[in-house]
């Protein structure tokens, strides 16, 4: 793996991750390209694994990181077929939190599905809480501007990450406040 520079970190939006990372890999494009996305975001069935096995299986962008790693997940086959998808790990199991939201385009088209889960050790339904969550990103395929869109079941992309107790753990920007004061 090549040094990066002081300072460096793999910091993708949410548009990014479906509209480049994850649409190139689901169209499997340019096969040199899809090495390169490869080397960044491997493909790796995480629910084999407890998350606190993931960083060492990460891309060489995040090697290192201490707060996010990111995978392609394949999809279980029960699920591309409509059943329940399995969630659970030797240990535990990831639960989903909330209710899915739209990933949107810079132009606003919706590009992408979100699901936000947390990790419970145990077994469910009284499993303990810990501080592993993740953000599972499905894309919206549309053929057509008149077609319906549909959410594609191949793969998808997961960022996993470790709650660090900071509000602004992945946004590293300073706040609006900050920067008119800074002027």
């Amino acid at each position: 793996m090549e040094e990066m520079p002081p300072g460096f970190r793999f910091y993708p939006t949410e548009e990014e991750l479906v509209s480049f990372y994850l649409h190139n890999k689901l169209e499997n494009n340019n096969n040199n390209n899809n090495n390169s996305i490869n080397r960044v975001i491997p493909l790796l069935d995480i629910y084999n694994l407890e998350p606190w096995q993931l960083p060492k299986h990460c891309g060489e962008l995040c090697h290192g990181d201490p707060e996010q790693w990111f995978f392609f997940a394949p999809r279980h086959e029960r699920e591309v077929r409509g059943g329940k998808p399995r969630r659970t790990t030797g240990t535990g199991y990831w639960k989903a939190t909330g209710s899915p939201s739209y990933v949107h385009s810079s132009a606003g088209k919706v590009i992408g599905v979100k699901k936000s889960m947390v990790f419970y050790k145990g077994k469910a339904p009284t499993g303990t809480k810990t501080k592993w969550k993740m953000n599972e990103y499905r894309a919206i395929k549309q053929d057509g501007p008149t077609s319906t869109p549909k959410l594609r079941h191949e793969l998808s992309l997961c960022r996993v990450y470790v709650v660090s107790g900071s509000r602004r753990a992945f946004d590293r920007r300073p706040t609006a406040a900050a920067e008119t004061s800074s002027r």
